[in-house]
């Protein structure tokens, strides 16, 4: 089967690497198989919502290194688990059928998820209806934007250390990985003297 359509969202935590990625998925796609691709807005948030966009060559080009997604995203937006109402009165609803009914309304022919672990679950639950910056997806030995996320975190730690030592004071870093702890792990945050890495 020829994919035709293809809907790409990013979900969770915005991290390095999420705009390379829609590039990566895109830009091929639409140069070698003349597919069109349907980007959709805030992650889970704009399929249980109906919204999205074509997106063009132009709209993928010089992205690489640009932070964040293109596309927004949400850590909110699980459909089997999606608020519904104005924000005095919320109630938790399941709207996974809406998610199915604007996939078929938009004669998507596969839908590129990219996120970390809860995207995925998200996902996988989809999937059977019809991992990560963390490093924690199964049979993968690095995920992408793993190398920035712990580059930065690194860094970050780096200039938090002379800050403590001045102050003679401690300081407790905390960093994205979910159960995994990858990333503070690999900073070099890790090989201070006393330091307890809690993943």
């Amino acid at each position: 089967m020829k994919l035709r359509r293809i809907g790409i969202l990013t979900g969770g935590g915005d991290c390095p690497g999420l705009n390379a990625v829609i590039r990566s998925v895109a830009k091929p796609a639409m140069a070698q198989h003349d597919s069109t691709h349907i980007g959709i807005m805030d992650g889970f948030e704009g399929l249980v919502e109906g919204r999205c966009r074509e997106l063009t060559p132009l709209d993928v080009s010089g992205i690489i290194n640009v932070g964040g997604t293109i596309l927004g995203t949400s850590s909110k937006g699980d459909p089997f688990h999606y608020p519904f109402g104005g924000p005095s009165k919320p109630r938790i609803i399941d709207a996974s059928k809406q998610v199915l009914e604007h996939y078929r309304n938009w004669h998507l022919d596969v839908l590129v998820a990219i996120g970390g672990d809860g995207t995925q679950a998200i996902t996988h639950k989809l999937f059977d209806m019809g991992k990560t910056i963390d490093n924690d997806l199964e049979a993968t030995d690095i995920t992408f934007g793993h190398n920035s996320a712990r580059a930065v975190a690194t860094e970050a730690d780096d200039r938090l250390q002379t800050t403590a030592s001045a102050h003679h004071r401690v300081m407790v870093i905390e960093t994205m990985g979910r159960y995994a702890g990858w990333i503070a792990f690999g900073c070099r945050c890790c090989r201070w003297s006393g330091c307890y890495v809690d993943s």
